[in-house]
């Protein structure tokens, strides 16, 4: 084998096991954005138990009147934007960004990011944000997640009188893009709960309502998170799914290429082999 021949032949080679992880990639991606999805149902589940608690205190207080909300202040927004913590997904965390920093900007606010890479892309544009996090790299860990960021945000709120908490994150879509969703998680509007009891009874309580409420809009504020977070990361696993079938559409082409490359050095090679051998036994 000349030494074109043998060239050619290890990039082709090294195509093909390319193709091989990229497919790995691919079916890695596409198993955690449906787990993902998949979790969504049960976070649903759980914001909707709270959210009917949360009418049935409501309906025990006189003319179901609701418990006062703070008023938002006009500066002072945190704006959370919701990136990726692995690569390979496309533009996913520059269009998150794209919406995030601007919102930031404008609101005279404050900064946090979620996902390293996300955090790296804000680097390349000169920007650092007041407190960054790593994503979830499996759904399991998006609870615990959400509570490290409840946490920063009620630190926040506290020691820069902060009023609003804006969320900016990716959804996966139908088509090949994400939209990029924005959701107020704070201040909290109990106004979303209608007032009523469960088949016209009281709850049995042993709190206060107005303590009972403040709990459970705690708990409220972290399902909303939980589904942020979890839309989030279905969406970065579709991005890179998407990302990986346009690299295997590139790598097959490529080994094409390179195997009637390799076809045409070879058809060379065994012509100059016959050719010498017939010149040796003239």
């Amino acid at each position: 084998m000349s030494g074109q021949l043998a060239e050619v032949a290890a990039r082709l080679d090294s195509t093909r096991q390319l193709g091989s992880v990229i497919s790995a990639m691919r079916a890695i991606a596409a198993s955690r954005s449906q787990q993902a999805r998949r979790e969504l149902q049960a976070i649903g589940l759980y914001a909707q138990t709270i959210g009917e608690a949360i009418g049935q205190v409501l309906g025990t207080l006189p003319g179901g009147q609701l418990m006062a909300v703070p008023t938002p202040q006009p500066d002072g927004v945190l704006v959370v934007a919701l990136c990726a913590e692995q690569g390979f997904a496309g533009s996913f965390n520059e269009r998150v960004l794209d919406v995030a920093l601007p919102l930031a900007d404008r609101n005279r606010g404050r900064l946090f990011i979620v996902g390293d890479r996300g955090l790296m892309v804000a680097g390349n544009r000169g920007r650092t944000p007041d407190w960054n996090v790593p994503m979830a790299a499996h759904t399991d860990e998006v609870s615990a997640l959400a509570d490290r960021i409840s946490d920063a945000i009620y630190a926040a709120l506290a020691a820069h009188g902060l009023g609003r908490v804006l969320l900016v994150y990716g959804s996966p879509g139908e088509g090949e893009e994400q939209s990029i969703e924005q959701r107020w998680l704070l201040p909290f509007d109990f106004g979303r709960f209608p007032a009523r009891l469960a088949d016209g009874q009281a709850p049995l309580m042993n709190l206060p309502p107005a303590t009972l409420l403040e709990q459970l809009a705690v708990e409220y504020v972290h399902a909303d998170l939980c589904a942020a977070l979890m839309l989030s990361y279905a969406a970065e696993n579709q991005a890179r799914m998407q990302a990986m079938i346009a690299a295997h559409g590139n790598l097959e082409r490529t080994e094409a290429s390179l195997t009637l490359q390799f076809q045409r050095v070879r058809q060379e090679d065994i012509t100059d082999e016959i050719l010498e051998l017939s010149a040796a036994r003239t």
